[in-house]
């Protein structure tokens, strides 16, 4: 029988969240940098109605 191991995975999974987690906050950096202040309020007023949370 023969028994087969991985070594790598450990290491390519760590890639992997640290290539997601990267992505993941350039993404928000790039969003948050060139959307006009006034969609995000509308966007974030609109998310607390949608959740049952009162903003007035």
């Amino acid at each position: 029988m023969t028994t087969r191991t991985f070594a790598a995975t450990g290491a390519s999974t760590d890639i992997m969240t640290i290539a997601f987690a990267a992505i993941l906050g350039l993404g928000l950096i790039f969003a948050a940098g060139f959307s006009q202040a006034g969609a995000m309020h509308d966007v974030a007023h609109d998310s607390r109605h949608a959740t049952g949370f009162p903003c007035h």
